[in-house]
């Protein structure tokens, strides 16, 4: 596929990892080097605390929500997400030692495609996973009698599905456009190549212009659909939960509070770097070439740390703490028990009681 690769059609840029980000082209000594290489370590290590941290972390949610407690709608939440985040911590050893190896994949071109389309569909998995449990606990708040009713596990199922149906079609163009190239230093580059590999596109006059224009289809599509649009319900979810919690006079301590917080910021410090520079390479004629060669690695970096942060944010933040981590894990997953003894008092106690069990992060 080296006849695909023409330097001259991704405007002196080759594509450098499995995000879509550039890697610049560089034919003589850059005096900013240094600088670049300790970027590309810092990220290594990002990536290998994320690896670390996401596989253990997530195999022990997996474990207490898959094995040790009865299923619930929480859990399998919970679970969803911790296997999304577990396989998606699965894959970052490939390109932890692509950039240490200085951008060399050595592990095919089917590889290429699939790391980059695996890691993208987890990525959106995850996402909105994290979105539809924003959704759900903003409905057990403000219906809490109707959740009673219809929240049911085999529905979150349903929903786990359909989530992970999207993330895929989503992921899709990773499939089609992701593409290697061995360059005369028999080094291979994993990167995206938008012109399809046919004579048509490949002697197209404008074929600067296709690329491009698809570029930034691919980049404006996981804006919307993985940042923008899921961070606009989170935000009014817990919104609605803390205007609920202020009104009704739910929470004792401002726990509930900080705790929503929290996750709001968390999920907007990961994923805003990402997708802003990720658009700012759409426009790199605008831009330094510096610092989107030193930014780049670093955002993408920062946005798949959040892999390993679901569990800290929606498991060990939770409220009443036991003294040992599987009771503190079972606590956070564990559906309101009280339920069942509420069935004979009056509605609005029941709802009172369900707000304040839901709130619990």
């Amino acid at each position: 596929m080296t006849d695909v690769y023409d330097e001259s059609t991704v405007t002196n840029y080759e594509y450098g990892d499995y995000t879509g980000d550039y890697k610049i082209h560089t034919t003589k000594p850059d005096p900013g080097s240094h600088s670049e290489n300790g970027i590309t370590v810092l990220a290594a290590v990002i990536y290998s605390i994320t690896f670390l941290l996401g596989t253990s972390g997530n195999a022990l949610v997996i474990w207490v929500a898959g094995f040790k407690m009865q299923r619930s709608v929480n859990s399998v939440w919970f679970l969803a997400l911790a296997t999304t985040d577990f396989l998606f911590s699965l894959f970052l050893p490939f390109y932890i030692v692509y950039i240490l190896s200085d951008f060399n994949w050595i592990f095919g071109r089917p590889m290429c495609k699939i790391n980059s389309t695996f890691l993208f569909l987890n990525m959106f998995s995850s996402v909105f996973l994290l979105t539809m449990i924003s959704i759900d606990r903003c409905i057990s708040v403000v219906f809490p009698v109707w959740s009673q009713n219809y929240r049911k596990p085999k529905i979150a199922y349903f929903v786990c599905v359909g989530a992970v149906i999207l993330a895929f079609f989503l992921s899709l163009p990773s499939a089609v456009f992701r593409d290697t190239v061995t360059n005369h230093n028999n080094k291979t580059t994993c990167y995206n190549n938008f012109l399809l590999p046919d004579k048509t596109e490949l002697t197209h006059p404008n074929k600067g212009i296709v690329i491009a224009s698809r570029h930034q289809v691919v980049v404006f599509i996981r804006f919307i659909f993985g940042f923008l649009l899921p961070l606009m319900i989170i935000v009014v979810c817990y919104s609605i939960i803390a205007l609920k919690i202020a009104k009704n006079r739910l929470a004792k301590s401002r726990k509930p509070f900080r705790v929503i917080i929290t996750i709001i910021l968390t999920f907007f410090i990961c994923w805003v770097p990402y997708h802003m520079f990720n658009i700012f390479e759409i426009w790199h004629g605008h831009f330094s070439t510096k610092t989107l060669k030193m930014a780049l690695p670093i955002s993408t970096a920062i946005a798949t740390a959040n892999s390993f942060m679901n569990p800290i944010l929606y498991v060990f933040m939770g409220q009443s703490f036991k003294k040992t981590l599987v009771s503190r894990l079972e606590n956070a997953f564990t559906e309101d028990t009280a339920h069942s003894r509420l069935s004979s008092r009056r509605i609005s106690k029941f709802s009172s009681d369900v707000e304040k069990e839901t709130i619990k992060l």
